[in-house]
């Protein structure tokens, strides 16, 4: 049987608030009961020691009246709310302020020593009370000798009704705390268990797949806080699937194209429909169309790899020297659209701390692009510069440009504008997507800044090497 979050509390506090009333009654009856029995113990002590020093007097010269005495006796026992009683030494009742029959009575079995170091004692007293009292003495003395004792006697139901009285007001002011504490009850509900509900219940449909649920839920806190981490999960994870879905997509459809030629080129050899004499025609473009489908499945091991931590291996190298040697490699592209490429930097040597081979792609792709999309005759200008830190590479064509509605959207996988889908038959819209990726994952940044019919430039940057 599973309990809620919201039981478990209520459940603990209930068992708190219990818990905690059992050992306030507990302790608090017991500290209460020994606090009034040495308060009442101490004010009978001092008031029988003011009586005997009355009587003390008698020893002392002066002539006492104990009959005459009789009234003050009863007064101090109806103030004290207690009865007095004067004894000889032997435990003869001599004066009695609540009972004048006890009088000349003998207290069998009278030894004030019992008590010990203690002023009182609680009892009956020798059998002289049918219940229990609180008892103290104070000796009466003249002439060095103990001649008799005053004793005190005041009911253990007197403490107790007091104890109670007490206990009684503890117990209503627990109760308000603890009726006060239900506020604690209250936030908690409030702040903790409402929220989580609609939290867990924004998990459930995440898990069964409503990736569109919102958490309603308005707070500053840290619930709030976890509910908004939710939220944006949950469109990363929308984004995601959508991406997937789109990505799927778009792998199907660039592999579908060539897959489909070659395999219609193959079939029209076997049927006969391609004559012998134009085998090798249409094995070329078989030939192509293989070397684009490695072209693209290159693509995506790339950006694989590129998804991983930990990829790059970084060494110190002059990127005038790279950009030179891309370059050169597009030797004889150049030459077929009669393109001219300007080199233009701003120092002899500029060292840069990044991944050579990577770089070198970024650089093929960004040429590549340039040469591309491109007039005939027209010039692509590649510099570098360096400010602080840094090192910033330019490549810029005089091309067709990008149109301003597709520019966010080059860094997409698989995406093509359409200028460049009559251009560039044979590309698999990755190239770009692999260079950012690449850019990033040496935590620097590229731009693109770019007019439809004038021309694009790409600009990134790479860190300056400190081993200069």
């Amino acid at each position: 049987m599973t309990h809620s979050l919201y039981s478990k509390f209520l459940i603990g506090y209930l068992v708190f608030g219990l818990l905690g009333f059992i050992t306030i009654a507990t302790f608090s009856s017991r500290i209460t009961y020994n606090y009034l029995i040495d308060e009442k113990a101490e004010a009978l002590y001092d008031e029988a020691n003011l009586i005997a020093s009355s009587y003390s007097a008698m020893y002392k010269g002066q002539n006492i009246d104990l009959v005459s005495a009789y009234p003050q006796l009863q007064a101090v026992s109806t103030f004290l709310k207690s009865e007095v009683w004067v004894v000889d030494r032997k435990g003869t009742i001599t004066v009695d302020s609540n009972h004048s029959s006890r009088n000349g009575t003998l207290i069998d079995g009278f030894d004030p020593t019992l008590t010990g170091n203690k002023s009182y004692g609680i009892g009956n007293y020798y059998g002289s009370f049918p219940y229990e009292m609180l008892s103290v003495s104070a000796p009466i003395t003249g002439n060095y000798t103990t001649h008799g004792y005053v004793i005190i006697h005041l009911p253990i139901s007197q403490i107790l009704d007091s104890q109670n009285g007490i206990l009684n007001i503890l117990y209503i002011t627990s109760g308000i705390v603890f009726a006060l504490s239900l506020i604690i009850l209250l936030v908690f509900s409030k702040t903790v268990y409402y929220p989580l509900k609609k939290i867990t219940a924004a998990a459930n449909e995440y898990a069964a797949g409503n990736l569109n649920y919102k958490i309603k839920l308005e707070t500053h806190d840290e619930m709030g806080y976890l509910a908004a981490t939710l939220d944006y999960m949950s469109d990363e994870l929308n984004k995601a699937e959508e991406y997937q879905r789109t990505f799927i997509a778009n792998v199907s459809h660039d592999f579908r194209s060539p897959l489909t030629s070659i395999k219609g080129y193959l079939e029209a050899i076997l049927d006969g429909t391609i004559p012998p004499e134009m085998y090798d025609k249409y094995l070329h473009l078989v030939i192509s169309e293989t070397a684009r489908l490695t072209k693209l499945t290159q693509g995506l091991l790339t950006l694989n790899s590129l998804d991983s931590k930990g990829y790059l291996s970084r060494t110190n190298f002059d990127i005038n020297r790279v950009i030179k040697d891309v370059a050169a490699s597009f030797e004889g592209t150049c030459d077929a659209k009669n393109l001219v490429i300007d080199l233009t930097f701003s120092d002899s040597i500029q060292m840069v701390y990044a991944d050579l081979g990577k770089i070198q792609q970024v650089l093929y792709n960004l040429i590549d692009n340039a040469i591309k999309f491109s007039h005939h005759n027209s010039v692509i200008y590649i510099q570098t510069s360096t400010k602080y830190e840094k090192a910033f590479i330019s490549v810029k064509d005089t091309g067709i440009g990008i149109p301003k509605d597709s520019v966010k959207k080059i860094w997409e996988r698989f995406y093509k504008s359409d200028l460049s889908r009559g251009k560039d038959k044979k590309g698999t819209g990755l190239g770009l997507s692999i260079v950012k990726e690449i850019v990033q994952a040496h935590g620097e940044n590229i731009d693109v800044i770019s007019t439809e019919g004038v021309g694009t430039e790409f600009i990134f940057t790479l860190p300056r090497s400190t081993n200069l």
